[in-house]
C-alpha cells in the first residue's frame, strides 16, 4: 500500500498499543508497519533532509497529535501507553480524523489553534492554502517549537530537583546574566541559586527553582516566602522564581509589586529554545530576497 499520511496512522498507532502495556517507539513503528503491510521501500523512504524516514516522521507526528488529544501518554522518553479514552475509541471502532479530534478534544483544538490541519482525505482547501509561503512557514515553525517545548517539559520532569536547579543557573548564564551557582540543600534558606551580575559580586540575583507538576498553580504564599528569603542577610533586590508549574493571578500581582520575576513552565521552555539550552539545531532554512542594491545602476 502507499505510505499513509500521518492522520491515517492515528487508528493503527492506537491499535498496536491498545493492550494498555508500555510500548517502545521502536516496537510501535515495527508493529504499525506490520499491521499496514508496508514494504521495505516504504519504510526506507527518506525526508528531503535525509535525517529521518518519512514513515517515522509521520508516526511521530501522529503520536504528538494523539498525545495532545489525551489518547496517548508518554511516561518516559520513547515509551508510549494508551489512555482510557484512547482505548475507548479503538474498542468502539471510531474513525479518528483531525476534524474529529478538534471537535471532541479541547486540548487538541487549543494546540492547533485556528489552523486547519490538512488531512489526507480533505476535499476542501484548508486555511493554509490561502496563506503566503512565509505565513505557512511561520505557522509550521510555531507548531514544531510548541511540540519541542512540550517534549522539553516532559524531559525536565523526569530529572531530579538538583538537576533542575542547575538547569536554571545554566539558563541564566546562557542569557548572559553573569556567573552563577546553585546553593547546597542544607542552610540555603529557600534560595536555590545565586547569580553574580558583575565580576566582584556586588549585584546579586537570588533564584528559587521549583520542579513541580505542570498542572500545579503556585499561589501568593510561595512568592511571599521567597521574598522573605531575599531579605537576607545579605539583602538582595532582585529575585527570579522559576518553575515548571503555573502562577496564580495573586502570585503575579505580588511579584510585580516586589520586583520579582516569575517564569512558568511555558516561558521556561520558550527561553531554553531561544537560547539553545538542552536543544540542538537539526536543520536551518534560509529565506532570501532580491538584493536591490546589487541590481541598482550607479548614476
Amino acid at each position: 500500500m502507499a505510505l499513509p499520511k500521518y492522520d491515517e496512522l492515528y487508528v493503527p498507532f492506537l491499535t498496536v498499543i491498545k493492550d494498555g502495556q508500555l510500548h517502545t517507539a521502536k516496537a510501535v513503528a515495527a508493529d504499525v508497519a506490520e499491521l499496514l503491510h508496508l514494504s521495505a521501500e516504504d519504510l526506507t523512504e527518506q525526508l528531503p533532509s535525509q535525517r529521518q524516514t518519512v514513515f517515522v516522521n509521520r508516526l511521530n507526528w501522529a503520536k504528538t497529535y494523539l498525545k495532545k488529544a489525551g489518547l496517548v501518554d508518554t511516561p518516559s522518553r520513547g515509551n508510549y501507553v494508551i489512555t482510557a479514552e484512547g482505548k475507548r475509541l479503538v474498542d468502539n471502532g471510531v474513525s479518528i480524523t483531525n476534524a474529529y479530534l478538534k471537535q471532541h478534544y479541547a486540548s487538541f483544538a487549543a494546540f492547533v489553534g485556528n489552523e486547519e490541519i490538512t488531512a489526507s482525505t480533505a476535499s476542501t482547501p484548508s486555511l493554509a492554502d490561502v496563506k503566503t509561503p512565509e505565513e505557512q512557514m511561520d505557522a509550521l515553525h510555531k507548531t514544531i517549537n510548541d511540540t519541542l517545548a512540550d517534549d522539553l517539559l516532559s524531559e525536565i520532569m523526569q530529572q531530579t530537583p538538583a538537576f533542575f536547579e542547575q538547569l536554571v543557573v545554566d539558563l541564566m548564564k546562557a542569557m548572559d546574566y553573569g556567573d552563577g551557582f546553585k546553593t547546597k540543600y542544607s542552610g540555603d534558606d529557600g534560595i536555590d541559586g545565586v547569580i553574580h551580575e558583575d565580576k566582584l559580586g556586588f549585584n546579586l540575583i537570588y533564584i528559587q527553582a521549583k520542579r513541580w507538576n505542570p498542572d500545579v498553580t503556585i499561589g501568593k504564599p510561595e512568592i511571599q516566602k521567597f521574598f522573605g528569603a531575599m531579605m537576607g542577610p545579605p539583602r538582595v533586590e532582585k529575585g527570579l522564581f522559576i518553575t515548571t508549574a503555573k502562577f496564580s493571578k495573586g502570585a503575579r500581582e505580588y511579584a510585580d509589586a516586589q520586583h520579582i520575576i516569575l517564569v512558568d513552565g511555558q516561558k521556561l521552555t520558550s527561553l531554553m529554545i531561544e537560547y539553545g539550552l538542552g536543544v540542538s539545531v537539526q536543520k536551518v532554512y534560509k529565506l532570501k530576497r532580491i538584493d536591490s542594491d546589487y541590481f541598482a545602476e550607479e548614476i
